[in-house]
């Protein structure tokens, strides 16, 4: 079998799909494993460790370029491929990343059409078993990290308290809204740099997990959602449910130093929680970092945010809205998302060949388009209504 390493052709993507260790490690099952060359360099892994491990590397030119998608049986990628390299994969073949399907229809024709199986790693279901393939988390929990150091850099205090000769310098506050793996991460980084951290969820079980890392829950007399009937998930809000929280949470925005937004709902537009006329009522030189930055949706969960950009407001709160942050962080970021496909792989293999199996509950969610058809039901109802 043999897997392909394309490079990523996305000017802000610094990560790579699959690290030396990991091609070491499909080396020892038997594949094949082909490199682009410069495929991990922005991710500090060169192509002569590619090769040490056991892979061949080749040029990225444009004819080269061109075998890596169609000789391979597998192809392992970060973000969608264009629609030119899609349809350079062969029947049969196996596609491997994080694809957004929802977004892009076109892709997911050509996939199909060419009888490519495409499976779309966030899809991975949120199953004990499924753990050690979960893109969403292992990526999540490196952007929280990343968010709270681009706070600390921009906020105009220090985080920790510091009795001085020269006076007491009292602590940052943190609030951080959304406690997924991204905020838990958020959370903890913070309380380990000193600032006094505070947290919202609307999903009731997460108090405890907040608790547990030394940080405050923010309790809002709002309807909390029960996980086990959201699948860890949190569910979209009702418009009233939204604006109630919105203005519930406004006191705790207002008076943080440092605003950390996490909170997103699976395959939909980020919900709305921090109004414009909210953030002119934060402190000068407080700093938003909004993680649900969304460029479908031109902002994130605060209405200000500009996806992808950094942008100062007239009362001199800085928002960060930029995008991947775990590609600030390449080198961890490309090991744990290289482990997640390795992990996957091994569920998949049978020897030298790839068996799909559409009636295994973590297959089911992740494989979007397989022999010619469209057969993930999510992607489907979206797709063709």
């Amino acid at each position: 079998m043999k897997l392909s390493v394309p490079k990523q052709t996305n000017q802000d993507e610094t990560r790579v799909a699959m690290t030396a260790q990991a091609v070491k490690k499909l080396v020892g099952l038997g594949v094949q494993v082909v490199v682009e060359s410069g495929a991990g360099l922005a991710a500090h892994i060169d192509d002569d460790a590619y090769k040490k491990a056991g892979a061949s590397v080749v040029p990225a030119d444009g004819e080269a370029t061109a075998q890596v998608w169609a000789d391979a049986d597998v192809v392992a990628v970060i973000n969608p491929p264009t629609q030119a390299q899609a349809s350079a994969m062969k029947s049969g073949a196996l596609l491997v990343g994080m694809l957004a399907p929802l977004a892009n229809a076109d892709l997911i024709k050509t996939l199909s059409d060419n009888k490519v199986t495409a499976v779309s790693l966030e899809f991975i279901p949120r199953i004990s078993r499924a753990q050690a393939m979960d893109v969403l988390s292992s990526q999540a929990n490196i952007g929280g990290y990343k968010a709270v150091l681009l706070a600390a850099d921009k906020c105009p205090k220090m985080f920790p308290m510091m009795i001085t000769a020269a006076g007491t310098i009292a602590p940052a506050r943190v609030f951080v809204i959304g406690v997924g793996v991204a905020g838990l991460q958020a959370i903890a980084t913070a309380k380990r740099m000193g600032a006094i951290v505070e947290a919202y969820d609307v999903r009731a079980v997460t108090k405890e997990q907040v608790l547990s890392l030394g940080a405050r829950f923010v309790e809002l007399p709002t309807a909390a959602q029960d996980d086990a009937e959201t699948g860890g998930y949190a569910k979209e809000q009702t418009e009233e449910e939204r604006k109630q929280q919105a203005e519930l949470m406004a006191k705790h925005v207002t008076g943080a130093d440092v605003v950390i937004t996490t909170a997103a709902i699976f395959g939909k537009a980020p919900p709305l929680l921090i109004p414009a006329d909210v953030v002119k009522d934060m402190r000068e030189g407080a700093i938003l970092v909004d993680m649900a930055a969304d460029t479908a949706a031109g902002r994130g969960n605060c209405e200000l945010t500009k996806p992808g950009e950094v942008t100062v407001t007239d009362n001199d709160v800085t928002i960060i809205g930029t995008q991947n942050l775990p590609g600030l962080v390449p080198g961890d970021a490309s090991s744990v998302y290289a482990n997640n496909v390795l992990n996957f792989l091994k569920e998949v293999m049978d020897e030298a060949n790839i068996k799909i199996d559409l009636t295994d509950e973590l297959q089911q969610g992740a494989v979007i388009t397989h022999d010619g058809l469209l057969v993930n039901e999510m992607v489907k109802e979206k797709l063709e209504h």
